[in-house]
């Protein structure tokens, strides 16, 4: 295993995935992949509450880190998870 003190490509990879889930709309996208497995954009828009194109924007985001994939069935955009560990991320309880 490569020590992120010892590798700054590494550190920059990880810092570029935990930027990426930095906001809780990103949160709650990858918690809705996790619980309900692939979603399309109009049924994560609507349980989530917010514009397609503001979760569109989101996805985007994940999707530049690779966390999330996009495939297109019968006419829209499904999204499905990519990185297993973030399942981990989801369940974690903060002990704040």
């Amino acid at each position: 295993m490569a020590f992120i003190s010892r590798d700054p490509q590494r550190a920059d990879q990880v810092a570029g995935i935990l930027e990426a889930l930095g906001h809780p709309l990103r949160i709650r996208i990858i918690s809705l992949l996790v619980s309900d497995g692939s979603r399309y954009v109009g049924g994560l828009a609507e349980q989530l509450r917010v514009h397609r194109s503001i979760l569109s924007q989101h996805l985007r985001i994940l999707r530049m880190q690779h966390l999330v994939v996009a495939t297109r069935r019968d006419g829209f955009a499904w999204y499905d998870l990519t990185e297993p560990k973030l399942v981990e991320l989801v369940a974690w309880e903060c002990p704040c």
